[in-house]
């Protein structure tokens, strides 16, 4: 079970890495769905994509050993993205692997 510290440990680590991306009222859906409708603007990340947090994240948790080896990922999208910008954030290398089908 995640806690709110993991969650408040992760926000630490992320500081400086992940941007902060506002919370914008949607009106259009808020008078469709007749409720308070917020979009979270995650398409702001230096990634276009929010999977730089949970990359970063997990990257940033490795040793410094672990991290020496380098990263890995099987994506050819926003994830391999997010791994290559969090690899480099924390000095490791990466890899994006996919199958010739994802070109």
């Amino acid at each position: 079970m995640i806690s709110i510290d993991d969650i408040r440990a992760a926000a630490e680590r992320l500081r400086g890495i992940a941007r902060h991306t506002p919370l914008l009222p949607s009106d259009h859906l808020s008078e469709r769905l007749g409720c308070k409708v917020l979009l979270k603007c995650e398409n702001l990340q230096v990634t276009g994509a929010f999977k730089i947090r949970g990359a970063s994240n997990c990257i940033l948790q490795l040793t410094e050993d672990e991290r020496a080896h380098g990263v890995i990922t099987a994506s050819a999208g926003n994830h391999a993205q997010g791994v290559a910008v969090a690899a480099r954030a924390a000095g490791a290398t990466s890899i994006a692997v996919f199958t010739a089908a994802s070109e």
